[in-house]
């Protein structure tokens, strides 16, 4: 069964009564050669045992199975199970799950079901849910690589050079984790319905060790969150809002000590600049000077 041929969608979703729903981001791939190509940046083989998330009527997952040892594809849509019943019958290999992604244990559940196999993820993701999603993967260890179809300008933030406008908080939070690379582009008209925007490959795959040490990684996160707080304004009065216990004098005299200049913005750091400014902001750090009374 060609999953991407329109009229065998038409008759596979008129079959099961299934309406297409905006609310979860419904948009499916029209092109055969689009989820091979994702498959194929996945590196999935016989060794790997791949998590997806909204599998739709499963075009994506039908190529997983050919090359994984085993798929797991946990769908958010109850009216789509029966679909996928039918259409994932073929693969032995495939089990759906129904659910909510952001409501499970992942690490329990890749533990349970890929035993003896690398976990990682591929998946097309709903635009409406990929900030969520990509940092609670982030934050599961035991996903090693990370593939996935999002919006175009998302893709080009979470993979824009450290220290470009383009980046962001949860650019430089992806980054730190994992090593992310921007693959291809996807045309809207691809896709049934076609969305208003361009979608993105992106692979991530986890480094051995974090980008840079840092002695409190709550409070590094802390301080690269609070750069962004006020992003159209300097550093300095950006971070001195974000970190009540830190006046501009403190954040100044940090950054003096880091080297960077008083007009800098949080977009021109990079990780390594981040680091140095926690450590330099820290509470073990070199006070700052009272100034002179008049």
């Amino acid at each position: 069964m060609n999953l991407c041929d329109y009229e065998t969608i038409r008759a596979l979703l008129g079959r099961h009564g299934f309406h297409f729903s905006k609310s979860m981001g419904q948009n499916f791939l029209i092109d055969p050669q689009i989820p091979a190509q994702i498959a194929d940046a996945s590196q999935a083989d016989g060794h790997c045992g791949v998590l997806e998330i909204g599998p739709g009527i499963g075009p994506l997952t039908a190529e997983l199975a050919q090359r994984a040892g085993k798929v797991v594809s946990v769908e958010l849509d109850r009216s789509l199970l029966p679909v996928l019943a039918e259409t994932m019958a073929p693969y032995p290999n495939v089990e759906i799950v129904s659910g909510d992604v952001m409501k499970m244990d992942l690490a329990a559940m890749a533990a349970e079901k890929f035993q003896g196999l690398t976990p990682i993820v591929c998946a097309n993701l709903p635009y409406n849910i990929t900030t969520p999603v990509l940092e609670k993967l982030v934050q599961t260890p035991c996903f090693q690589s990370i593939t996935v179809m999002i919006q175009r300008e998302v893709a080009r933030r979470l993979c824009a050079p450290q220290g470009s406008s383009d980046g962001g908080s949860f650019s430089l939070f992806l980054q730190y984790h994992m090593d992310a690379e921007l693959l291809f582009d996807v045309a809207p008209d691809r896709f049934l319905p076609a969305p208003k925007v361009t979608s993105a490959v992106i692979r991530c795959v986890r480094r051995p060790e974090p980008a840079v040490q840092t002695a409190d990684e709550a409070f590094f996160f802390k301080v690269v969150r609070g750069a962004f707080l006020l992003r159209r304004k300097t550093l300095v009065n950006s971070l001195a809002s974000a970190l009540p216990d830190h006046s501009k004098a403190d954040v100044q005299a940090a950054l003096e000590r880091c080297g960077l200049g008083p007009n800098v913005r949080g977009e021109q750091l990079t990780l390594a600049d981040f680091a140095a400014l926690a450590a330099a902001l820290s509470p073990g750090a070199p006070p700052t000077a009272s100034p002179p009374r008049a």
